[in-house]
């Protein structure tokens, strides 16, 4: 009788002596303590520079403005994240940066770029219309990008694939935005309050119109081909150096050369700005939405490719590849797990299907050639991990693949519905010369 797997042995520290003590400044304490400290620096700063240009009521209305798209974007963007969700702490420092160290970064640059223009060529005007074209956009996707790229350095086990890549850039891009909407409405707030505007024909209306309104994904449009060319290179193998290296540079050119068409989309006539938007921005932002929900489907097609090796060793059960394939399955197997053990069971069993996704991505990985050195360790450690969520999960994911099971088509039968065993009745027998009453022995087909 096959017998499941055993509880998989970790590995132990290196052989041939204690374990080594990092350095201080190598500690996750230290580094955490010195991210939270630069966040928290850079918030308190742009919130002081946005307050001064916008004043203390415009920056109050901006702020009540800005916000309303944020929890939009962001649920959409952990929709797409639903199949291997990542942790919150990356969302969370992606949100940060672009709201805070990002946004301070180009509010600096950008204004010591311009001012510096305007002195060397003595053309004020100029100098703003240089400025959003060309300065702001290298700047801005710069700083932004560089949310995507720690990520991608130090948390590379959450970083896996085009659509982590998505994630985590679109998320910095809707941090920067939210800031970058606070100070914009906020000026517009104030413009009204000095020139008596008011109503749809306020300048505070038609910037939340355009900015709020038509074009919310702008920023996030922009970041997102960065991080397609960082989720690329996640893809790529550890030796191809050079590929891992071109193509988020590639993504990023990409991001500035779009954001300097959208910022110069006023420079191309009265009706500029509404071409841009009608035959670039439009097309592309439905192009990419089409490129991430179809990557979205071939990782899961990847799940029920991949986990049924491990259901043949019994580290999982015939029907868990088929149920964590399908994401109404999941949801489910979770709502089973609520109503038989609670929302910890809820939260188990949604964890054991983070960690079997990742199992998949990985073994789809390994058989690629592109897993690092640690992929034993890695795979021994999610195995572990789903092992000790087993009791939990597995009733929950076993009721979830009988309950999306696809119906056994039955087809009727040729002849009527009645009779024996489904031929129709016939007569009695009566008996006669040809054929007189028996008795008569048993038939037998095996009897020569």
């Amino acid at each position: 009788m096959a017998t499941s797997p055993p509880y998989p042995t970790h590995p132990t520290g290196p052989a041939g002596g204690a374990l080594r003590h990092a350095h201080w400044w190598q500690r996750k304490a230290v580094r955490y303590g010195a991210l939270i400290t630069l966040l928290t620096l850079s918030g308190l700063v742009i919130l002081a520079l946005v307050r001064e240009q916008t004043g203390t009521e415009g920056f109050l209305v901006g702020l009540g403005l800005a916000v309303l798209p944020v929890p939009l974007l962001i649920a959409a963007f952990r929709w797409l994240d639903r199949v291997e969700p990542g942790p919150w702490r990356n969302l969370l420092f992606a949100f940060a940066w672009g709201a805070c160290a990002a946004a301070l970064i180009a509010i600096v640059a950008n204004s010591f770029a311009t001012r510096w223009i305007a002195t060397a060529t003595a053309d004020p005007s100029s100098a703003d219309t240089l400025g959003a074209t060309v300065i702001a956009p290298v700047v801005e996707e710069s700083a932004k990008a560089a949310a995507v790229l720690l990520v991608f350095l130090f948390r590379r086990r959450d970083f896996t694939g085009l659509v982590d890549g998505v994630v985590i850039a679109g998320v910095t891009a809707t941090g920067f935005a939210f800031t970058e909407n606070i100070l914009y409405l906020g000026t517009a707030f104030g413009t009204d309050q000095i020139t008596g505007g008011s109503g749809i024909a306020s300048v505070t209306a038609a910037t939340f119109f355009v900015r709020i309104i038509m074009s919310p994904f702008a920023h996030p449009l922009f970041t997102v081909l960065t991080g397609i060319g960082f989720g690329i290179a996640a893809l790529s193998g550890d030796r191809r150096r050079l590929r891992r290296v071109l193509l988020p540079l590639s993504g990023l050119l990409l991001a500035m050369g779009m954001h300097a068409m959208w910022n110069g989309s006023s420079a191309f006539g009265p009706y500029g700005f509404f071409a841009v938007y009608g035959a670039i921005m439009v097309p592309a932002f439905g192009l990419l939405t089409w490129l991430v929900i179809w990557t979205r489907q071939r990782e899961l097609r990847t799940v029920r490719e991949e986990l049924p090796a491990y259901a043949v060793a019994g580290w999982l059960t015939p029907g868990e590849p088929f149920a964590l394939a399908s994401m109404r399955a999941r949801r489910l197997a979770r709502q089973y797990a609520r109503r038989c053990g609670g929302r910890q069971a809820a939260r188990e069993v949604a964890r054991y299907e983070a960690y079997a996704t990742s199992l998949a991505f990985l073994r789809h990985r390994g058989r690629r050639g592109r897993a690092g050195a640690d992929f034993v360790v890695r795979e021994q450690e999610l195995l572990g991990e789903l092992w000790r969520r087993r009791e939990i999960a597995r009733p929950a994911l076993d009721h979830a693949a009988r309950a999306t099971a696809p119906p056994v088509p039955v087809v009727a039968a040729p002849w009527p519905a009645h009779g024996t065993y489904g031929y129709p009745a016939q007569p009695a027998y009566q008996p006669s010369a040809a054929y007189p009453a028996g008795p008569y022995p048993a038939y037998n087909p095996y009897r020569s």
